[in-house]
Parts: structure tokens; sequence; C-alpha cells
């Protein structure tokens, strides 16, 4: 197989939406710290909304996590979510989300009544090699789009992966 074209994790961007500033963002804020080890990012408004939310006003908080760790914690995740995906959890570029409903779901937490229970959206984006020519400052450039990722290869990658199961929920 040609190296160019081989899949690999990119990030993991871990983002939890409290929806006002205050104790529960401040709770937000206190678990991804605690998940991750890293320095967690305030999101704010972009812009004014119909419900009276000002511009500019601290919303949810977020992080990002690359390499081994951010590899450890798609495991973890997955296996709060069972090892199941939907495939309609794949966007049309071969990232896929999933979320977890309470942090104590994923492996090794314990519940925190500092933080009470939380959930959290799980954002993972896949890349390839040569995908920096789009990122690039000077020249910035066009992924081919044979060389772009599609979501069946990126269902096959995560199957093979991380031993995932990729089905419709019925239940559901």
């Amino acid at each position: 197989m040609n190296p160019m074209r081989e899949i690999r994790l990119e990030k993991v961007t871990i983002n939890v939406g409290a929806g006002e500033a205050g104790p529960k963002l401040e709770m937000a804020k206190k678990l991804l710290e605690k998940i991750s080890g890293k320095k967690v990012i305030v999101t704010k408004t972009h812009k004014r909304t119909q419900f009276g939310g000002a511009k500019g006003r601290p919303i949810g908080v977020k992080v990002t996590i690359r390499g081994k760790e951010a590899e450890q914690f798609v495991r973890d995740a997955l296996k709060a979510n069972e090892n199941r995906i939907s495939p309609n959890q794949f966007d049309t570029s071969g990232n896929f989300s999933l979320g977890i409903k309470e942090y104590i779901d994923l492996p090794g937490i314990k519940y925190d009544p500092d933080i009470e229970i939380i959930g959290m959206d799980v954002c993972i984006t896949l890349t390839r090699p040569g995908y920096r020519v789009k990122k690039k400052r000077i020249k910035p450039a066009k992924v081919g789009l044979k060389h772009r990722i599609t979501q069946e290869e990126a269902r096959e990658w995560v199957k093979k992966k991380f031993d995932v199961k990729i089905s419709k929920e019925e239940d559901e």
C-alpha cells in the first residue's frame, strides 16, 4: 500500500456545552481538565440569538487532544458507547463524532460530586499525509478528490483500528 494513502488520527476534540456562564460552565471546565490533563478553551457565542444571547458570551468548553493520548481517548470513548457507531455519525470528509451521555461511562473515571453528571461530544478528525497543503500559509492548495478520505474508507479504518461494529441501532 502507498504510504501517502495511509489514514491516521489527527486529533480528538471534546466539547461540553453549558448554555451559559456560571456553575455549570465551571463544572464542565473542571471535568475536561480532569479527563484530558490539558488547558481548556472556553467557547463563546458568535452572534446574537433571537432568545437574548448576546455575542461573545461563554456557552461551553472544549479541549483538543493529539497523538497517543488521542488514540487512547478514542478507545475509551468507544468503550463507553459499547464499541458501536452508527453509519450516520460519519461526515462526507471521513471524520466522525459520537456522544457520551455521562462522563462516568468512560473507563477509569469515577463520579465526582463537585462535577455532578455531564455529557460530552467527541469529534474525531482523520487525515492522510499530504493534507498539510491546504493549511499552509504561503501557497495553500486543495487536496485532490482521489486523495480525500471517503465515508467508506473511514468506516473500514475504524473497524480495523478500533474493532468497532458499525450498524444502525434498531432500539432508537
